[in-house]
């Protein structure tokens, strides 16, 4: 062989993978460092650069296999509304007369005052009420609660 032996190259990867594991915030590296491992243990017992490739592969796919429910439910949470989210859909009151060609408009939903814009263009007077469709940027889309 005259090289370095394997069973070193593949704890070199061990050590690498649990450094790039330890360096960021979510499981990237984890499968890998496993899958290494198992090729460490297949060069120190001496089978074949081809086993210890299949062993490290497999290795990889089966611990991302068994462990990605863990990451699912520890690393990804059920995402929380916010409150762009909440308002969708709510009832609110125009407080300022929206207009959307003067850029002018503010409706009062969820005890919260937005910057409102009519999803026709037409103008809607101060006190109506309104029901809000989506979000544009800062705005909320509206239009009146009647026309539903």
């Amino acid at each position: 062989m005259g090289g370095i032996p394997f069973s070193v190259i593949w704890l070199v990867l061990v050590i690498v993978f649990a450094i790039v594991e330890s360096a960021t915030v979510s499981l990237v590296a984890i499968w890998f460092a496993f899958g290494s491992l198992l090729a460490m243990l297949a060069a120190v017992m001496r089978l074949d650069v081809w086993v210890q490739i299949v062993l490290f592969l497999v290795g990889s796919l089966a611990t991302l296999w068994f462990l990605r429910e863990y990451t699912r439910k520890y690393f990804n949470p059920a995402k929380v509304k916010t409150n762009f989210d909440r308002v969708i859909s709510m009832s609110g009151v125009v407080i300022e007369e929206i207009d959307n060609e003067r850029g002018a408009g503010q409706v009062r939903v969820g005890g919260q005052i937005w910057s409102a814009r009519s999803e026709d263009g037409e103008p809607i007077p101060s006190g109506t009420k309104v029901v809000v469709l989506s979000i544009a940027g800062v705005k909320v889309i509206v239009k009146r609660e009647s026309e539903q």
